[in-house]
């Protein structure tokens, strides 16, 4: 037996037991003639002690070092009086050693594993088994691991089967690039990686499997940030004979338990879960994914400054204004700042207004004082305040403003750390267009269900952007962590839906034959939802990226630093795969 207990496990209950522990040496002290060690495993830390009485183990113990891998056995006794550690759950008691064992020396790490201190990512993720080897990374694993496991047992325990499906699938673009696998089997042929099982849970609802559910691991070939990697997880759901309310509800009711046994001390701020359309989070607050931690809506003022003076506002289709209480303490470089946040949005400018002992701004010529006083009255403005204006096109008014607004909820301290504002979006377009290449596209996916009402519109090229759909995020703390929808189980409305983003006859057939050749079998109405499980985690965990709670992520150029990889391969293996390398120009 290598241990008889764990690095976290002992109190005073176990003293006068000789006991065996293994672990990494965390700390080092010398005090007087006797050797201190921190112990450390993945459950904590306990403090050991050799004395110099036993000259062979202590000539041994002087020379252990940081990250040395060692087995002691010793008797365990309370600690000196008023030597005792309250915030360590070991921190009573202490083990005088009686018996060393080294395992494994260690060089120096790159950095220190017992300090929480800034180290460059490249460094991190180069040593990232080391990294591992912190409390923090070690708590974020753990955690994870604890949402897994009762995320497994909510949904089973509703009669959800968890599934797998498979990883290396059909190229179908659905908006993302794929990673592509040559199949040496089929030389010119591909599989991709799927960015999601989405049709394999929509053909497991019509093969009869009404509730599934998976923990999937999911492929995308994009731009990295800080809520992206190439390869992530999502908990996927899908339902048969299920509406809007049903899966919303169900997937409220998983997100309510994991707070309150993952995160008891963090408190839910609406119960029911807020809602709102998309329509509704736009206009209010400029954002599909608004951080309802703090209120701060956006007020629409085009009637109040028709007319006006200030061309900027009188061309513009749109004016809205921000009203940011106690914002009138902001700096000219403060203001600056803002305004240039605004212009990466889109925006030529952010106008304002000061409201101080009397008004300050550069727009206030332009203004007439009744046009002025009217538009701080809609706005609720009051001494002490500012209020900025964006006046352009919807999206980029709504841009500018929603990430003026989250800037300020910052500057402010609006944004409660222990608070979890959950919020659903519904209602979202069916349509938008593309940023690839500037063709309509589905907005969720092409396989999300039409409002009811609005199906007769797909005949109506000019009202396409007036379709609403039954899809549906959930959003926390300004954050979208999870989309889902209703869809579509009629093949005639899946062929139209094809042929309204330009995927029409043979292009359908090729891409979605599958699909379409299932449905007319018999296919139930469904519906489903994909949470992404590394964002949830990195919330939980306080985390300011999906990075910090993944084993081994990739760097903001999707590559894996410890492994070294992407990597070349040898030509013979290269050309078994039946693929040509052709050698870019230099620009």
């Amino acid at each position: 037996m290598y241990r008889t207990h764990t690095c976290g496990e002992l109190s005073k209950k176990n003293i006068g037991e000789e006991v065996k522990l293994c672990g990494w040496v965390h700390r080092r002290r010398d005090h007087g003639g006797v050797v201190f060690i921190d112990l450390r495993d993945r459950y904590g830390l306990t403090q050991i002690v050799f004395r110099p009485e036993d000259k062979d183990i202590f000539k041994n113990a002087e020379d252990l070092r940081s990250e040395y891998v060692i087995q002691i056995q010793g008797k365990v006794l309370v600690r000196p009086e008023g030597q005792e550690k309250k915030d360590m759950a070991t921190g009573d008691v202490e083990v005088e050693v009686n018996g060393l064992k080294i395992f494994s020396k260690a060089k120096t790490p790159p950095f220190e594993i017992d300090q929480e201190k800034d180290v460059k990512e490249e460094v991190r993720l180069e040593y990232r088994y080391l990294d591992l080897r912190k409390e923090r990374m070690q708590r974020n694993m753990a955690i994870r691991h604890q949402m897994a496991q009762l995320t497994r047992k909510f949904w089973s325990d509703r009669g959800f089967l968890e599934i797998e499906t498979p990883d290396l699938v059909k190229g179908t673009p659905e908006g993302a690039r794929e990673y592509l696998v040559p199949a040496r089997l089929h030389p010119g042929k591909f599989y991709v990686l799927p960015q999601s099982p989405q049709q394999f849970k929509q053909l497991l609802m019509v093969a009869g499997f009404d509730k599934y559910f998976q923990i999937a691991r999911c492929f995308r070939d994009e731009d990295q940030r800080g809520d992206r990697q190439p390869e992530f997880t999502q908990l996927d759901v899908e339902m048969s004979f299920a509406e809007e309310e049903d899966i919303m509800q169900l997937t409220e009711d998983w997100l309510k338990m994991l707070t309150e046994e993952v995160v008891p001390h963090k408190k839910i701020k609406f119960t029911p879960f807020l809602r709102m359309t998309w329509q509704e989070a736009m206009d209010r607050y400029g954002s599909d994914k608004p951080d309802m931690r703090f209120d701060m809506p956006i007020v629409d003022v085009t009637t109040e400054v028709k007319g006006c003076d200030f061309k900027v506002f009188a061309q513009a289709p749109l004016v809205r204004a921000l009203r940011v209480e106690g914002g009138a303490k902001f700096t000219r470089s403060e203001i600056d700042e803002l305004t240039e946040l605004a212009k990466t949005k889109g925006a030529k400018g952010l106008a304002y207004i000061v409201v101080g002992d009397e008004l300050k701004s550069p727009i206030l010529k332009f203004l007439k004082d009744e046009q002025v006083k009217t538009i701080l009255d809609r706005v609720g403005a009051k001494k002490g305040d500012i209020v900025f204006f964006g006046a352009d096109e919807f999206q980029v008014v709504c841009g500018a403003l929603g990430a003026v607004r989250l800037a300020c909820g910052d500057k402010i301290n609006l944004k409660a750390t222990d608070e979890l504002a959950y919020v659903w979006v519904t209602e979202f377009p069916m349509f938008s267009i593309s940023d690839i290449d500037g063709k309509i596209s589905a907005e969720h996916h092409p396989f999300t269900m039409p409002m009811e009402e609005d199906i007769p519109l797909l005949d109506q090229p000019d009202k396409l952007f007036r379709i609403r759909s039954h899809a549906y995020d959930i959003v926390l703390n300004g954050s979208e962590i999870g989309g889902g929808s209703i869809r579509i189980y009629d093949p005639k409305l899946q062929s139209k839906v094809f042929e309204t983003i330009g995927v029409s006859g043979a292009d359908a057939q090729r891409r979605f034959g599958h699909m379409l050749r299932a449905f007319e079998y018999g296919v139930p109405p469904h519906g489903g939802i994909a949470p992404g499980f590394d964002r949830i985690v990195m919330l939980f965990c306080d985390e300011p990226d999906i990075r910090e709670v993944m084993a081994f992520p990739k760097n903001q150029q999707a590559e894996d630093l410890m492994l070294g990889a992407p990597s070349e391969m040898p030509a013979a293996q290269v050309a078994e795969a039946n693929v040509k390398i052709i050698e870019q120009k230099k620009p």
